[in-house]
């Protein structure tokens, strides 16, 4: 069976952990892997503050505290998404304002966020969808207009952009995900990144539990003690120094996932000219991480037979969300604004293939003509 997805491992990871646990006797966080990291995104991704954090779910969660979400208060986020996006802001009391998505890079649909905007409203959560960004300037416009925090959920993004500037980093708040299925992991983790830099000191102690503890390891104070609300996001120095082997080798890494992804992209382009499938859209001005490659069929039904044709084929091909909007929760701690006219559609259509670093071009030819015969014989 070719697996949808595969954790990339560069090959010093096992190094670093022991050097984690041997040398630096460190195994908690904020260890010199953990700075490492830190710095290394920071450094990339021209930030003035990156923190890693135990996911990017935890990450929202400081995100939202940062940005003083209180009870009544409003966040505006597309439904097509995971439910961390909307946890965090749920969690400190909010309602969420599910909004439509576009129909080709299933990102909230820019020109609808406006409308949406109450005297409540105190966020829009963009999400950036299989790492090709949402329309920011668009979306900082509104925001500026009406006072509003951005907050990215840029969980898919890393090493993506848009009109130069890395996802994450454009917003006030931006978040990122490092859990397995991700293109550089440490198996659980995250990382918010802080653009305004009168929030990073409260940062910090949101982090460390509420306290000023960062600030005692630094000198700045002579004990540290507790002086705001917070949590234990800090992950593990050995998740860090698995990350930091990955980070190293980000552009290989990145450079390999692109070219799968792009193998997919010629060897189906014939299926999506005769509308068999439509195939991912990249808007003018956005450079994606081939985070995933998806197409997508001509409905749930369909989708399904594709699903179990390449099961029995030995590929693990998948679909992804079920809109939020239409859950238990999603209706009790949240209302769609509009017509769903393709945040459901879309949904049931959409088919993910396998992609991984390392993903030999092999397997994937062989998955891209299992694809090409399906509809072949469909005729």
């Amino acid at each position: 069976m070719i697996a949808f997805n595969v954790p990339p491992f560069t090959g010093d990871e096992y190094k670093y952990m022991q050097k984690a646990v041997e040398n630096n006797q460190k195994l908690s966080g904020d260890g010199p892997f953990t700075k490492k990291c830190n710095i290394w995104i920071e450094e990339k991704f021209n930030t003035p503050k990156a923190l890693l954090t135990t996911s990017c779910t935890h990450a929202l969660e400081m995100a939202a505290i940062l940005a003083d979400i209180k009870p009544g208060d409003e966040v505006i986020a597309p439904s097509f998404t995971f439910v961390s996006t909307v946890n965090a802001f749920v969690l400190r009391g909010a309602k969420i304002v599910f909004v439509d998505i576009r129909p080709d890079t299933l990102n909230i649909d820019e020109n609808l966020i406006e409308d949406a905007i109450t005297e409540k409203t105190k966020a829009i959560v963009p999400v950036h969808y299989a790492g090709v960004s949402c329309e920011m300037d668009t979306i900082m416009e509104i925001a500026k207009k009406n006072n509003l925090y951005v907050i990215e959920d840029a969980a898919q993004g890393v090493m993506s952009t848009y009109k130069g500037k890395a996802l994450g980093t454009i917003g006030d708040f931006g978040t990122y995900s490092f859990h397995e299925t991700k293109n550089y992991t440490m198996g659980e983790g995250g990382a918010i990144l802080i653009q305004n830099k009168d929030c990073i000191e409260r940062a910090e102690i949101i982090r460390e539990k509420g306290t000023n503890r960062s600030k005692f390891f630094r000198g700045q104070v002579d004990k540290y003690s507790w002086v705001d609300i917070g949590s234990s996001y800090l992950p593990s120095e050995l998740n860090a120094a698995y990350l930091f082997a990955q980070l190293e080798e980000a552009e290989t890494i990145n450079e390999n996932r692109l070219k799968t992804w792009n193998l997919y992209y010629e060897g189906l382009s014939e299926l999506a000219k005769t509308r068999k499938v439509e195939l991912p859209a990249i808007p003018e001005g956005c450079s994606h991480n081939a985070h995933m490659f998806y197409i997508k069929c001509k409905g749930l039904e369909e989708r399904t037979h594709l699903i179990n044709y390449l099961k029995d084929n030995e590929i693990n091909a998948v679909f992804h969300y079920v809109p939020l909007h239409s859950s238990k929760a999603g209706n009790k701690y949240g209302r769609f604004f509009g017509i769903d006219k393709y945040t459901t559609r879309e949904s049931e259509r959409l088919l993910r293939l396998p992609l991984y670093y390392g993903l030999e071009a092999e397997k994937t030819k062989y998955i891209i003509g299992k694809i090409i015969s399906f509809y072949k014989r469909k005729k």
